[in-house]
């Protein structure tokens, strides 16, 4: 028995993605003068699933319903300062394809869990 957003595919998800985000910054080849980029980047990617949990925790669906949505805004966040880094040249294609594919699924089931409720 845990925590009820736990069990949600969608919170799963955006957590391994939130981590695959941090795993790929720890590797960045930048110089640290970007560290608020990089500190911005690892804000949004981890705020995905702390906003799925968070809104899990609330009293009411609706409650609930907006967090999605704050997650789904930190979601596209993160895929705006993934294209950055790819354009700066920071991270490799392949690593930027592999997120970008991961955050369509994780947005395809955040509309699907706020169009359910």
């Amino acid at each position: 028995m845990g925590f009820a957003f736990e069990d949600l595919k969608v919170y799963q998800k955006a957590l391994d993605f939130a981590v695959e985000v941090i795993d790929l910054v720890d590797d960045l080849d930048t110089p640290r003068k970007h560290y608020k980029l990089i500190e911005q980047l690892e804000d949004s990617s981890s705020s995905v699933c702390r906003n799925i949990s968070e809104g899990k925790g609330r009293f009411s669906k609706k409650e609930f319903k907006h967090f999605l949505y704050i997650a789904r805004g930190s979601l596209y966040e993160t895929v705006t300062m993934l294209q950055i880094f790819l354009r700066k040249k920071w991270i490799p294609e392949k690593s930027y394809n592999d997120l970008y594919f991961d955050a369509l699924e994780i947005n395809k089931m955040l509309n699907g869990l706020i169009g359910s409720i």
